[in-house]
């Protein structure tokens, strides 16, 4: 008897593990691929990294627009003003329409996504969902200056209660009413926040210029603090040439847009404006609990705060200086002496040979331990700027490899732990 049912309850554990894991994650992304009437809202939610953002939530509703409604509602608009727009569509509640017409003819305020940034103003980051009569459901923002409603369309993915996508006919908000994004002023913010030494830097050799060019079209700096260049190990930068300082301020900044959330996901090797075809001047990205470190190979450097996200640029202020190994590379320390050989009689005196010496030799600077070795830099190559999608300027986002599906999802160790216990139940 207890054989069979030893069988059976294994049984039903694996299934109901494997369905608790099939709708634990979601990926926004995959989701909307399998529909192509909304390819433009699904490449503008990858564009503004919201597709991170909606990823790592286990409950939430997505309000799409189709094609012809979403190019209206973003021609000739930035993404920084998109972003914020699209967030408002993210509602941090599961609604299908069977809740929906739990409403009863009244209306019920939904709290968005776009609330969470703390750039709402007023009640721009709720949404009034309101039950009309003859089963008509209503979206609408909170905000009495937005006269704009929608109605929902139709039900297009399911996940209850873990992920629902909805269609609604128009946009819920009107753009006008959302505050203006500020323009991304590098001076302003890194003297803002005591990085002036590196301020300095950037504008003495150009490169705050290479910087405003390339965030034309996507940039995320990584700031040292001004006490980063001061702290015990900081390399002395008045041992470098013009082109390798050139190189090591390209290294702090890479060409893509990576806000804070993205960046906690980023897996491998992260290209920087310094990386050439050789795939050189990387560093990854290492997470510790709360803590986001940036590792160059040389050193740890910890990311402090965001200083700016506007898309499609991000600036993080680190505690480090970021030390390439192509160009700061860790030397040997010097080999030990060799013990004297024991004396068996006392030595004779004798005239030295011809080229001896008995003076040690002592070990030239460049071989003490812990130094940085600079070795000179690879021309530094600044990748080409990507195109715009759909008629908006374009964000070269960098690569995430960690799919949105394999988040949340139930960890092995705890299936066996729970297998476990139930044979113990029976034996």
């Amino acid at each position: 008897m207890y054989p069979l049912r030893l069988r059976i309850t294994v049984l039903t554990l694996w299934f109901i593990a494997a369905a608790v894991s099939s709708v634990s994650g979601h990926n926004i992304t995959d989701i909307l691929s399998d529909f192509p009437e909304y390819s433009v809202f699904n490449d503008y939610l990858t564009q503004t990294r919201l597709d991170d953002d909606i990823n790592r939530r286990e409950t939430i509703t997505v309000l799409v627009l189709n094609n012809s409604v979403m190019t209206k509602l973003v021609a000739n608009q930035s993404l920084s003003v998109v972003k914020p727009a699209l967030s408002i569509h993210v509602l941090l509640d599961y609604f299908d329409m069977a809740k929906l017409l739990t409403i009863g003819g009244g209306s019920m305020i939904s709290t968005t996504l776009y609330q969470t940034t703390g750039n709402a103003a007023g009640s721009t980051g709720f949404v009034n969902i309101t039950d009309l009569k003859g089963g008509k459901i209503e979206f609408g923002s909170a905000d009495k200056e937005s006269k704009i409603k929608s109605l929902y369309t139709k039900s297009v993915k399911e996940f209850p209660y873990n992920i629902s996508v909805l269609e609604i006919n128009s946009s819920i908000i009107n753009l006008e009413i959302l505050p203006k994004p500020l323009e991304v002023n590098f001076s302003t913010l890194l003297d803002a926040v005591r990085c002036r030494t590196f301020l300095k830097l950037l504008i003495s050799t150009g490169v705050l210029d290479i910087y405003k060019k390339v965030a034309e079209q996507a940039l995320t700096v990584f700031a040292p603090t001004d006490l980063a260049f001061k702290y015990t190990g900081a390399p002395d930068l008045n041992n470098l040439t013009n082109a390798e300082l050139v190189s090591l301020l390209l290294y702090h900044a890479i060409p893509s847009y990576v806000p804070e959330i993205t960046l906690e996901n980023e897996k491998g090797p992260m290209p920087t404006l310094a990386t050439n075809n050789a795939g050189k001047f990387s560093f990854t990205i290492q997470t510790y609990g709360s803590s986001l470190m940036l590792n160059s190979g040389v050193d740890d450097s910890r990311v402090l705060k965001m200083v700016s996200d506007v898309v499609p640029v991000c600036i993080f202020m680190i505690d480090k200086i970021l030390l390439p190994m192509e160009l700061f590379a860790k030397r040997p320390a010097p080999a030990a002496a060799l013990p004297p050989a024991p004396e068996s009689s006392p030595p004779s005196v004798s005239a030295p040979a011809p080229g001896s010496s008995s003076t040690p030799i002592a070990p030239s600077p460049a071989h003490i331990a812990g130094t940085p070795q600079v070795i000179p830099p690879p021309a530094p190559t600044i990748p080409p700027a990507t195109s715009p999608v759909g008629g908006a300027p374009a964000a070269d986002i960098g690569s995430n490899n960690v799919s949105g599906g394999d988040r949340g999802k139930v960890p092995a160790i705890f299936l066996v732990l729970v297998i476990v216990s139930i044979l113990g139940i029976f034996f």
